[in-house]
């Protein structure tokens, strides 16, 4: 099972809307398939696995991350696979809780004579899906926020400059933490200061997650790299409702993906909001890299579920600019708590990743 997760997570980010699966097909002692779920959702690991076996998945044991699906939807269902291919065994770490499958896969199997053992690492299992358990609970994607900082929580100099306040190493890994998700998203301020790609690069990545956006007004600079490179990757833009049609026809043209989304009582896009409708739109795992503003929005929302920090040794001072934007807390005990999972080097910087507490 330990394997199996392993193999799922190859597939995060470029599977979306389905699970990140992985599957291990063992006879005899001895791994005769493997697979994951490939870009787009499908095959689905089942498949790629017992295509692997071939012959040798009769009387064989398939360790499964989630259960297997039991409906007809663009391909077959993966429990009726296990079943004719003479699959005699199937651990789940999870039921899924997609209404079409919620123990049906389990139950397919077992009428129809294979046995079925579940919850097998489920606590590993439930954070390799965290965010597909939450577009299916609760309507939203898994929110991951990435914040890089001076010792003293800086973000930028008093006049804006912030390139580079941490060294390459730590850059690149923000790229493969990019891959890993199905969107990378910033606030508008962050888009019209920064004038950032959001891709994925030096990492030979074929599948670009989504770009997400958030700007109210739509007032994104039409001559800049979003723009320029809106053809090479998914570019998806939240906004309110008091976007010029000029801007919104110019945006369409380029072939960026609008979203529109209803604005909380100060005016702003109402944060919980965006996600449902990223979540509406098949999203599971979202990489969000700011702005300050933004992502104290998403924070006093509750809407994070797990933070990235990268702290570069040297210090700003209190004219730089800070990290997070004003939360408006009065007390410390409801300042958003998180749990520390890690923290390591990387080159000259030091990583440091949380969990919702």
């Amino acid at each position: 099972m330990a394997l199996a997760l392993s193999l799922g997570q190859r597939g995060q980010g470029k599977c979306w809307p389905n699970p990140a699966v992985g599957c291990v097909i063992v006879r005899n002692g001895r791994i005769v398939g493997r697979g994951w779920t490939r870009p787009g959702g499908r095959p689905h690991a089942e498949i790629v696995a017992l295509d692997q076996a071939g012959a040798a998945a009769r009387g064989a044991t398939a360790y499964v991350s989630l259960e297997p699906c039991a409906h007809h939807g663009k391909t077959p269902p993966c429990a009726e696979a296990l079943i004719l291919a003479g699959v005699t065994r199937v651990v789940t770490a999870l039921t899924d809780p997609d209404p079409r499958v919620a123990g049906a896969g389990h139950a397919r199997l077992t009428r129809a004579g294979v046995t079925v053992i579940e919850g097998v690492m489920a606590h590993k299992a439930r954070a390799a899906h965290a965010g597909f358990l939450l577009n299916r609970s609760q309507g939203r994607p898994m929110v991951t926020l990435k914040l890089a900082s001076s010792f003293d929580g800086r973000i930028a100099t008093a006049n804006g400059e912030s390139r580079w306040i941490t060294g390459t190493g730590a850059r690149r890994m923000v790229h493969a933490m990019r891959a890993r998700h199905d969107a990378v998203m910033v606030g508008g301020g962050t888009a019209r200061a920064d004038d950032p790609a959001l891709t994925v690069r030096g990492l030979g990545v074929a599948k670009q997650p989504v770009r997400v956006v958030c700007t109210r007004r739509l007032d994104l600079p039409l001559t800049g790299q979003l723009a320029n490179c809106a053809s090479d990757a998914p570019l998806w833009l939240c906004h309110g409702g008091d976007v010029q049609p000029d801007l919104r026809d110019a945006w369409s043209g380029l072939g960026a993906r609008l979203l529109p989304v209803a604005t909380d009582q100060g005016g702003q896009l109402d944060p919980d909001a965006i996600l449902q409708a990223l979540g509406a739109a098949g999203l599971t795992r979202v990489f969000c890299e700011g702005g300050s503003a933004f992502a104290a929005s998403l924070l006093g929302a509750g809407l994070v579920d797990n933070l990235v920090g990268f702290t570069a040794g040297l210090a700003l001072g209190a004219e730089g600019r800070p990290a997070l934007g004003a939360l408006g807390l009065d007390r410390l005990g409801d300042a958003p708590r998180f749990r520390l999972v890690e923290t390591r080097a990387i080159a000259g910087d030091v990583l440091h990743r949380w969990s919702r507490a």
